[in-house]
């Protein structure tokens, strides 16, 4: 190690987390520095001063997001009442990355070229809230080890999530040229859509798939790394690696070796629980929509029965009036008339019954055959979906159990502690991480 450089593999970190409606006030105190304390004693609240804001917030969250709503930018049209409505990007490189560059006029330059790329991952700048490079949090290993103050820098996006859905006409419409043709455009807030995975392809660009024939999905917490990564490479910055942090002793201090291994431990834990509530929002997504399949199901399956009830009463008359002139047919013809021709009965009174006799049951018949399609139809249908929901509970339960384990993960290890990795440095603790690695060993 030269001067007073730190040596160590420089990784981009981007991690995308849901802000809850009942949090979104808390998040904005420390994002904007409102607090008189803070629990976190690594942030130098006289320091705060030289936080950078990208994107100024011009009234609290929630107000600005109803100012949006009224503005008509965004759309909550079809919103469940617990749908999520903000979402934070968190762009993060190691502290000696920027120590290594000149500080903290490199890291505004930085963060800077950040905030572009987090207006296109976003979709546009209309929808971001507050942008801020925080500086005055100490990352205490490194001035430890260096014998100097160095602060961590780091970025806080706060945005609406949103995609854009074509509303169409539909069969209410007045016009019928119009039905099935795009009503209006609109930016809907959805987090699950906004951050579906996707399917994986191959250094060729290919698709991929599992050898059962199953598409490969890439978690949407990957595919914000790769993201971000490329965009800063394509700013400028092709020094930075993308990836988990990482290094390797050769070239490292004890001390310095210790805090990035404990740093990389946290990580991994934080990417893996990025990744189960991806599953777990994705199983939900999957769930909602086959339980409004049911409904519509259910409705058809009705209407059907219905039907059938409505002709049953015709199909009894056809099988009685069958039966009652099954022994003796002339029964069912009417009676000749005085010097009536055999011609002429046939032609005015005999071939007219019949063939309306005829109509009637080859029509009552093809209405039963109709009916009988439809509803097998529908039970098909029924079928397929009463085994694409269990298969979504199936999952849905699987992903809610490894969520639980990582709960007690939480619990076990406490917030604060998964917290600090997302916006600093950790501290290197040898026996809290002896205590953590127990803990972790009694989970499994």
């Amino acid at each position: 190690m030269k001067g007073g450089d730190f040596i160590a593999e420089n990784r981009t970190f981007a991690r995308n987390r849901v802000l809850k409606s009942q949090g979104i006030l808390n998040a904005e105190k420390h994002n904007e520095r409102k607090n008189d304390a803070y629990s976190n004693s690594d942030i130098v609240t006289h320091m705060s001063e030289m936080n950078v804001h990208y994107k100024k917030p011009t009234a609290s969250y929630e107000e600005m997001f109803a100012q949006l709503e009224q503005q008509g930018v965004i759309s909550t049209r079809g919103l469940k009442p617990d749908a999520d409505h903000f979402c934070e990007l968190i762009f993060d490189v190691n502290s000696a990355y920027f120590h290594n560059n000149g500080g903290y006029g490199f890291a505004k330059k930085f963060y800077e070229d950040a905030y572009k790329a987090a207006i296109e991952i976003v979709g546009g700048e209309q929808f971001i809230l507050s942008a801020v490079m925080h500086a005055d949090e100490k990352n205490r290993a490194m001035s430890d080890a260096l014998g100097q103050d160095v602060y961590h820098y780091h970025m806080h996006v706060v945005y609406v999530p949103v995609v854009e859905k074509k509303v169409l006409w539909t069969k209410r419409c007045k016009d019928p040229t119009l039905v099935g043709k795009v009503k209006e455009v609109i930016m809907q807030v959805s987090r699950s859509k906004k951050w579906a995975s996707r399917q994986a392809v191959d250094e060729n660009g290919a698709l991929m798939f599992s050898k059962n024939g199953k598409p490969i999905l890439k978690p949407s917490y990957s595919l914000l790394q790769d993201q971000f990564h490329k965009f800063m490479q394509d700013a400028g910055y092709t020094d930075l690696k993308r990836g988990q942090r990482g290094s390797t002793e050769e070239h490292l201090t004890v001390t310095q070796f210790k805090v990035m291994k404990e740093q990389e431990r946290l990580m991994q834990q934080q990417e893996q629980l990025a990744e189960i509530e991806d599953r777990k929002l994705a199983a939900a997504e999957d769930l909602h929509q086959l339980e409004k399949e049911k409904k519509k199901a259910d409705k058809q399956l009705q209407q059907t029965e219905l039907e059938v009830e409505r002709l049953a009463p015709k199909v009894k008359n056809l099988n009685d009036k069958l039966n009652q002139y099954r022994n003796d047919p002339n029964e069912a013809l009417p009676e000749a008339g005085t010097l009536e021709s055999g011609k002429a009965y046939r032609e005015k009174k005999a071939i007219p019954l019949v063939q309306k006799l005829l109509n009637y049951i080859f029509g009552l018949r093809n209405k039963v055959i109709e009916l009988e399609r439809k509803v097998e139809k529908l039970m098909d249908n029924v079928r397929s979906w009463k085994g694409a929901y269990d298969r979504a509970m199936t999952k849905l339960e699987e992903s809610r159990f490894k969520a639980d384990r990582y709960d007690r993960l939480r619990r076990l290890v406490g917030e604060s502690k998964i917290e600090e990795v997302l916006s600093r440095e950790p501290i290197h603790n040898p026996q809290q991480q002896t205590q953590t690695q127990t803990k972790k060993g009694a989970l499994r």
